[in-house]
Protein backbone atom coordinates (compact mmCIF):
# COMPACT_ATOMS: atom_id res chain seq x y z
CA UNK A 1 0.00 0.00 0.00
CA UNK A 2 1.65 3.22 -0.54
CA UNK A 3 1.53 6.25 2.11
CA UNK A 4 2.47 8.99 2.84
CA UNK A 5 4.29 11.52 5.82
CA UNK A 6 2.94 15.19 5.31
CA UNK A 7 5.25 16.77 7.67
CA UNK A 8 7.82 15.77 5.78
CA UNK A 9 6.35 15.49 2.15
CA UNK A 10 7.66 11.99 1.28
CA UNK A 11 5.85 9.33 -0.30
CA UNK A 12 6.16 5.49 -0.24
CA UNK A 13 5.68 4.69 -3.45
CA UNK A 14 5.73 1.52 -6.34
CA UNK A 15 6.49 1.86 -9.73
CA UNK A 16 2.55 1.05 -10.48
CA UNK A 17 1.74 4.39 -8.60
CA UNK A 18 4.27 6.00 -10.85
CA UNK A 19 2.84 4.91 -13.54
CA UNK A 20 -0.83 6.48 -12.31
CA UNK A 21 0.51 9.67 -12.17
CA UNK A 22 2.06 9.43 -15.00
CA UNK A 23 -1.50 8.77 -17.31
CA UNK A 24 -3.07 11.79 -14.78
CA UNK A 25 -0.71 14.41 -15.47
CA UNK A 26 -0.97 13.59 -19.22
CA UNK A 27 -4.83 14.02 -18.72
CA UNK A 28 -5.69 10.18 -19.43
CA UNK A 29 -7.35 7.87 -17.46
CA UNK A 30 -5.05 4.74 -16.12
CA UNK A 31 -5.62 1.26 -18.14
CA UNK A 32 -7.39 -1.20 -16.67
CA UNK A 33 -4.84 -2.85 -15.48
CA UNK A 34 -3.20 0.23 -13.19
CA UNK A 35 -7.20 0.76 -11.82
CA UNK A 36 -5.97 -1.21 -8.35
CA UNK A 37 -3.38 1.32 -8.03
CA UNK A 38 -5.20 4.49 -8.54
CA UNK A 39 -7.52 3.03 -5.93
CA UNK A 40 -4.98 2.67 -3.57
CA UNK A 41 -3.87 6.42 -4.40
CA UNK A 42 -7.24 7.87 -3.94
CA UNK A 43 -7.56 5.94 -0.40
CA UNK A 44 -5.05 7.72 1.10
CA UNK A 45 -5.48 11.40 -0.80
CA UNK A 46 -2.96 11.68 -3.02
CA UNK A 47 -5.53 11.45 -5.95
CA UNK A 48 -9.17 12.66 -5.98
CA UNK A 49 -12.36 11.04 -6.99
CA UNK A 50 -12.13 12.80 -10.45
CA UNK A 51 -8.49 11.84 -10.67
CA UNK A 52 -7.58 15.82 -9.61
CA UNK A 53 -3.75 15.28 -7.44
CA UNK A 54 -3.46 16.44 -4.34
CA UNK A 55 -1.14 19.70 -4.11
CA UNK A 56 1.19 17.96 -1.60
CA UNK A 57 2.53 15.77 -5.17
CA UNK A 58 3.64 19.36 -6.66
CA UNK A 59 7.32 18.91 -6.23
CA UNK A 60 7.35 15.26 -6.64
CA UNK A 61 5.02 15.32 -10.04
CA UNK A 62 6.47 18.73 -11.48
CA UNK A 63 10.46 16.38 -11.05
CA UNK A 64 9.48 13.17 -12.38
CA UNK A 65 7.50 14.81 -15.11
CA UNK A 66 10.79 17.06 -16.57
CA UNK A 67 13.68 15.73 -15.30
CA UNK A 68 16.90 17.90 -15.72
CA UNK A 69 19.14 15.24 -14.73
CA UNK A 70 18.26 11.19 -13.35
CA UNK A 71 20.68 9.18 -11.23
CA UNK A 72 20.30 5.69 -11.03
CA UNK A 73 21.59 3.74 -7.86
CA UNK A 74 22.35 0.15 -8.12
CA UNK A 75 23.67 -1.59 -4.86
CA UNK A 76 23.92 -5.25 -5.21
CA UNK A 77 24.58 -7.25 -2.12
CA UNK A 78 23.52 -10.59 0.06
CA UNK A 79 19.93 -9.68 -0.33
CA UNK A 80 20.68 -9.53 -4.57
CA UNK A 81 19.62 -5.77 -5.99
CA UNK A 82 18.27 -2.73 -4.90
CA UNK A 83 17.66 0.25 -7.06
CA UNK A 84 17.92 3.95 -5.27
CA UNK A 85 17.80 7.10 -7.67
CA UNK A 86 17.83 10.65 -7.44
CA UNK A 87 16.00 13.04 -10.12
CA UNK A 88 16.99 16.32 -10.70
CA UNK A 89 14.32 19.04 -11.72
CA UNK A 90 13.81 22.82 -12.37
CA UNK A 91 12.31 23.37 -9.02
CA UNK A 92 13.20 20.13 -6.81
CA UNK A 93 15.46 17.55 -6.08
CA UNK A 94 13.64 14.50 -5.38
CA UNK A 95 15.18 11.17 -3.92
CA UNK A 96 14.38 8.01 -3.71
CA UNK A 97 15.44 4.55 -2.37
CA UNK A 98 14.61 0.82 -2.68
CA UNK A 99 14.23 -1.69 -0.14
CA UNK A 100 15.48 -5.23 -0.32
CA UNK A 101 11.81 -7.23 -1.37
CA UNK A 102 10.07 -4.76 -1.16
CA UNK A 103 8.24 -3.10 -4.23
CA UNK A 104 7.91 0.68 -2.72
CA UNK A 105 10.22 2.96 -2.82
CA UNK A 106 10.36 6.35 -0.36
CA UNK A 107 10.25 9.58 -2.41
CA UNK A 108 11.49 12.27 -0.70
CA UNK A 109 12.40 16.64 -1.70
CA UNK A 110 16.64 17.55 -0.80
CA UNK A 111 18.61 20.46 -0.90
CA UNK A 112 20.48 20.36 -4.22
CA UNK A 113 23.79 21.29 -2.49
CA UNK A 114 23.62 17.72 -0.52
CA UNK A 115 23.00 16.00 -3.70
CA UNK A 116 26.67 14.47 -3.17
CA UNK A 117 26.21 13.79 0.28
CA UNK A 118 23.02 11.81 -0.62
CA UNK A 119 24.61 9.93 -3.47
CA UNK A 120 27.39 8.86 -0.89
CA UNK A 121 24.56 7.88 1.57
CA UNK A 122 22.82 5.17 -0.85
CA UNK A 123 25.84 3.38 -1.54
CA UNK A 124 27.45 3.65 1.80
CA UNK A 125 30.57 5.35 1.70
CA UNK A 126 32.41 5.94 4.83
CA UNK A 127 35.90 7.83 5.31
CA UNK A 128 39.15 5.87 5.25
CA UNK A 129 42.74 6.37 5.46
CA UNK A 130 44.19 8.13 2.12
CA UNK A 131 47.46 5.71 1.08
CA UNK A 132 51.00 6.93 1.71
CA UNK A 133 52.21 9.03 -0.71
CA UNK A 134 54.16 6.82 -2.98
CA UNK A 135 52.19 3.80 -2.71
CA UNK A 136 52.63 1.12 -5.47
CA UNK A 137 49.34 0.63 -7.39
CA UNK A 138 47.28 -1.85 -6.33
CA UNK A 139 45.30 -3.91 -9.48
CA UNK A 140 43.65 -7.08 -10.55
CA UNK A 141 43.01 -8.19 -13.46
CA UNK A 142 41.53 -11.29 -14.99
CA UNK A 143 37.86 -12.44 -16.85
CA UNK A 144 34.22 -12.56 -15.70
CA UNK A 145 34.47 -15.98 -15.88
CA UNK A 146 36.62 -16.21 -13.30
CA UNK A 147 33.96 -13.93 -11.21
CA UNK A 148 31.04 -15.98 -12.00
CA UNK A 149 32.96 -19.20 -11.29
CA UNK A 150 33.84 -17.88 -7.66
CA UNK A 151 30.67 -17.08 -6.86
CA UNK A 152 29.25 -20.16 -8.07
CA UNK A 153 32.11 -21.93 -4.93
CA UNK A 154 30.35 -19.58 -2.68
CA UNK A 155 27.30 -20.63 -2.53
CA UNK A 156 27.87 -23.71 -1.42
CA UNK A 157 30.66 -22.77 1.63
CA UNK A 158 32.97 -25.09 2.61
CA UNK A 159 33.17 -26.16 6.70
CA UNK A 160 34.78 -23.58 7.84
CA UNK A 161 36.38 -19.97 6.45
CA UNK A 162 39.48 -21.81 5.68
CA UNK A 163 37.72 -24.52 3.35
CA UNK A 164 35.51 -21.66 1.59
CA UNK A 165 38.66 -19.79 1.08
CA UNK A 166 39.93 -22.90 -0.50
CA UNK A 167 36.82 -23.61 -2.79
CA UNK A 168 37.17 -20.12 -4.24
CA UNK A 169 40.89 -20.21 -4.99
CA UNK A 170 40.31 -23.88 -6.79
CA UNK A 171 37.49 -22.09 -8.86
CA UNK A 172 39.00 -19.16 -9.35
CA UNK A 173 42.64 -21.15 -10.64
CA UNK A 174 40.24 -23.49 -12.86
CA UNK A 175 38.16 -20.31 -14.47
CA UNK A 176 41.43 -18.34 -15.46
CA UNK A 177 44.57 -20.35 -15.68
CA UNK A 178 46.60 -17.04 -16.10
CA UNK A 179 45.55 -16.12 -12.40
CA UNK A 180 49.23 -15.97 -10.82
CA UNK A 181 50.30 -15.29 -7.22
CA UNK A 182 50.44 -12.36 -5.31
CA UNK A 183 46.50 -11.53 -8.03
CA UNK A 184 45.66 -14.75 -7.24
CA UNK A 185 45.37 -13.99 -3.67
CA UNK A 186 44.42 -10.44 -3.84
CA UNK A 187 41.30 -11.12 -5.68
CA UNK A 188 40.45 -13.95 -3.04
CA UNK A 189 40.70 -11.84 -0.32
CA UNK A 190 38.17 -9.04 -2.27
CA UNK A 191 35.95 -12.00 -3.42
CA UNK A 192 35.50 -13.27 0.11
CA UNK A 193 35.26 -10.07 1.41
CA UNK A 194 32.91 -8.30 -0.66
CA UNK A 195 29.75 -6.49 1.30
CA UNK A 196 28.25 -4.84 -1.99
CA UNK A 197 29.02 -3.85 -5.55
CA UNK A 198 27.57 -0.35 -6.72
CA UNK A 199 27.23 1.81 -9.75
CA UNK A 200 25.86 5.03 -10.00
CA UNK A 201 24.76 5.97 -13.80
CA UNK A 202 23.76 9.49 -14.59
CA UNK A 203 22.34 10.61 -17.27
CA UNK A 204 20.54 14.39 -18.87
CA UNK A 205 19.38 15.55 -22.41
CA UNK A 206 23.20 17.48 -23.40
CA UNK A 207 24.83 18.96 -26.77
CA UNK A 208 27.40 17.07 -28.64
CA UNK A 209 28.26 18.61 -32.00
CA UNK A 210 25.40 20.77 -32.02
CA UNK A 211 22.98 18.72 -31.18
CA UNK A 212 20.64 17.74 -28.39
CA UNK A 213 22.26 13.96 -27.21
CA UNK A 214 21.91 11.62 -24.07
CA UNK A 215 24.66 12.33 -21.58
CA UNK A 216 25.86 9.25 -19.25
CA UNK A 217 28.13 8.55 -16.94
CA UNK A 218 28.81 6.30 -14.71
CA UNK A 219 30.93 4.71 -12.07
CA UNK A 220 31.10 1.00 -10.68
CA UNK A 221 32.44 0.14 -7.08
CA UNK A 222 33.19 -2.73 -5.11
CA UNK A 223 33.01 -2.39 -1.86
CA UNK A 224 35.22 -5.29 0.12
CA UNK A 225 34.92 -3.58 3.80
CA UNK A 226 38.43 -4.45 4.99
CA UNK A 227 39.84 -4.84 1.77
CA UNK A 228 38.77 -1.17 0.93
CA UNK A 229 37.16 0.04 -2.39
CA UNK A 230 38.21 -1.03 -5.33
CA UNK A 231 37.13 0.90 -8.66
CA UNK A 232 36.09 -1.43 -11.27
CA UNK A 233 37.54 0.06 -14.61
CA UNK A 234 36.43 -3.18 -16.86
CA UNK A 235 33.68 -3.61 -17.92
CA UNK A 236 33.45 -0.06 -18.37
CA UNK A 237 30.42 1.84 -17.71
CA UNK A 238 27.63 1.77 -18.75
CA UNK A 239 27.50 -1.44 -19.97
CA UNK A 240 24.85 -2.44 -22.60
CA UNK A 241 22.65 -5.44 -23.07
CA UNK A 242 24.78 -8.31 -24.29
CA UNK A 243 27.97 -6.49 -24.13
CA UNK A 244 30.00 -8.49 -21.21
CA UNK A 245 30.28 -11.77 -21.58
CA UNK A 246 32.23 -14.88 -19.59
CA UNK A 247 35.67 -13.92 -21.69
CA UNK A 248 35.22 -10.21 -20.49
CA UNK A 249 38.12 -8.47 -18.94
CA UNK A 250 37.75 -7.48 -14.93
CA UNK A 251 40.01 -4.73 -13.94
CA UNK A 252 39.81 -3.48 -10.40
CA UNK A 253 41.91 -0.83 -9.19
CA UNK A 254 42.39 -0.33 -5.27
CA UNK A 255 40.79 3.28 -4.37
CA UNK A 256 39.65 4.82 -0.69
CA UNK A 257 36.83 6.53 0.03
CA UNK A 258 38.07 10.40 -0.82
CA UNK A 259 38.72 9.23 -4.62
CA UNK A 260 35.38 8.09 -4.67
CA UNK A 261 34.15 10.90 -3.53
CA UNK A 262 35.46 12.74 -6.16
CA UNK A 263 34.26 10.31 -8.25
CA UNK A 264 31.13 10.62 -7.10
CA UNK A 265 31.23 14.40 -7.90
CA UNK A 266 32.75 13.99 -11.15
CA UNK A 267 29.36 12.27 -12.54
CA UNK A 268 27.54 15.38 -12.02
CA UNK A 269 26.83 17.51 -15.05
CA UNK A 270 28.03 21.16 -14.90
CA UNK A 271 25.38 23.87 -14.78
CA UNK A 272 26.42 24.70 -18.45
CA UNK A 273 26.01 21.43 -19.27
CA UNK A 274 22.01 21.32 -18.22
CA UNK A 275 19.03 23.04 -20.76
CA UNK A 276 18.10 25.51 -17.94
CA UNK A 277 14.73 27.15 -18.16
CA UNK A 278 15.03 31.22 -18.66
CA UNK A 279 18.84 30.90 -19.90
Amino acid sequence: MPSYDSSRARFRLADRHIAVFAHLLDGETPPEELWESLVELQRIGLVGEEGELAPILRDLLGALAEPMVLLQVEVTGEHGPVNHGVVVGQEAVISHDGWPGEVESEYVSIEPTTLVWELARKVNLHRGERPEEGDPELRVETKMAALDAAFVALEEPGADDDATRELVRKALVEADADLREPVLDRFLELVVSLNATWRITTAWDGKHDGETSTMIRALAVWDCGPAGYWIREQPEEPIMPGQVGPDSPLVLVKSHSAEVWEKITDLLPDKEELPIEGE
